[in-house]
């Protein structure tokens, strides 16, 4: 559900809807209420409206609540009116819809996330979702268990690494930073995603970073991996939250939430957004540079289904194409492809081709992605109908800052490279072969069945 403005509502003495708009209407419904006259059925939201009766103080949360299966989130402003309360609704969003409207980084974070969290502005927990089943699931049960007793900040319930601090911090500061769940060997990083002032969505994704198994360190690789990962580790964490920041308020002048404002002002916002963006993609490829390059390098393999993959990437990506009025061909959802990789590098890497893809195709044209199998080996190829590459350019085009003599279209030339080595460190490999439209095919070892 969404809506683009206030929902309204009132309820008497008894916390009783009698007036609704529409939106908060069916959400009362379909939450087992009667309409119209019943008792508001909507759990937090019945909870905001009884405190703000019974105190005659307004009241301002960030609520969480279920509709049809679905987590949605909303703000929640109350105040008290001739014995009952009226209601104004605000920021209404489907938890983890989001992502379709987040830039390639962050959906890609959607996509991964282990645990998917709504905090409102304080950092406290109004709706949380478990995916996926392993071996961890008992102490993230239990996490998740202490988070919904009580509304608490998250961060209470863990450990930070690092951060000595009386909690909640500010959001920046502890944004991608590491922690232990009591009872859980493994290290996890959390992501919160701002809102404005109504909230934040929190991500948690394993910190899949570690050591090559099997493979002994010599006496300098501790300290080359250290070096190696100056900016993956340090330096683009803190890169990325001041420029996040300065994306968000460009945007937010740029939409004229602050307030009218000329639209040659407006364009100078959306130019200083834009500038902000180009340079957090430079600072994410940095940072993945530093990590595939580092010598104790190694993706956590898992088992992924490559047409799955497909289908997700160019979810994230359909609006883009859109734009340029090109179609997206994918595998139909009944295909399955099993491989092993890490899903979400297999995830950058498509994501990557993809918008190499509809950034050099003409437009309305098509971009297709295919996959398929043979014994040993799994495969998906993106391919699209631009000029192609000739052969001297395909033996160039995965060289670290190559760019093919191609200026001012936004990339740094690292794109490709860097999905090569990801590729090889899935024990695949990436290609392309020379010949009108390109044609990159990812390989990826085969599994038996998914």
């Amino acid at each position: 559900m969404t809506a683009g403005g206030p929902v309204r509502g009132t309820c008497d003495a008894h916390d009783r809807l009698i007036e609704a708009d529409p939106a908060l209407a069916g959400l009362h419904m379909r939450c087992g209420g009667d309409w119209p006259g019943g008792v508001l059925a909507v759990p937090a939201l019945l909870a905001l409206v009884r405190r703000t009766r019974v105190s005659g103080v307004a009241q301002v949360a960030m609520l969480g609540a279920v509709d049809e299966g679905n987590t949605i989130a909303f703000l929640a402003q109350v105040a008290p009116d001739a014995g009952g309360t009226r209601i104004a609704l605000s920021h209404w969003r489907l938890v983890g819809v989001h992502a379709a409207d987040a830039g390639a980084a962050d959906a890609v974070l959607y996509q991964i996330a282990r645990i998917h969290a709504v905090l409102d502005a304080d950092q406290r927990v109004l709706a949380v979702e478990l995916r996926g089943e392993d071996d961890h699931d008992a102490a993230l049960h239990d996490l998740i268990a202490q988070w919904r007793s009580g509304s608490p900040v998250w961060s209470e319930a863990v450990n930070l690494v690092g951060v000595a601090h009386r909690q909640p911090m500010h959001w920046r500061l502890i944004d991608d930073v590491a922690f232990h769940v009591p009872g859980c060997a493994q290290t996890w990083r959390a992501r919160l995603l701002p809102h404005g002032d109504a909230g934040f969505d929190l991500l948690i994704v394993p910190d899949a970073i570690e050591a090559v198994p099997g493979v002994q360190a010599g006496p300098a690789a501790p300290a080359m991996a250290s070096s190696n990962r100056v900016i993956g580790r340090d330096l683009a964490p803190a890169l990325r939250q001041p420029i996040n920041r300065i994306i968000a308020n460009a945007e937010t002048i740029r939409t004229r939430l602050a307030g009218p404002l000329a639209e040659e002002y407006a364009g100078y916002a959306a130019d200083i957004a834009e500038a902000g963006r180009h340079l957090l993609a430079l600072v994410e490829d940095l940072a993945d540079l530093d990590a595939v390059e580092a010598p104790d390098f190694a993706p956590a393999p898992d088992r992924i289904d490559l047409a799955d993959c497909a289908r997700r990437a160019s979810g994230i990506l359909a609006m883009r194409a859109q734009e340029r009025g090109i179609a997206l061909v994918i595998p139909p959802s009944d295909l399955a492809v099993p491989a092993t990789g890490e899903f979400r590098r297999v995830l950058q890497i498509l994501l990557n081709l993809l918008t190499n893809a509809i950034r050099y195709s003409p437009a309305h044209s098509t971009v297709t992605i295919e996959t398929g199998s043979d014994a040993q080996t799994a495969w998906i190829a993106v391919r699209d109908e631009g000029q192609g590459l000739s052969a001297d350019q395909t033996a160039r085009v995965f060289e670290k800052f190559e760019r093919l003599g191609r200026n001012g279209d936004g990339g740094s030339g690292l794109g490709l490279y860097i999905s090569r080595r990801l590729a090889r460190a899935m024990g695949g490999d990436l290609t392309v072969a020379p010949g009108a439209g390109a044609r990159f095919v990812l390989t990826l070892p085969r599994r038996s069945h998914i």
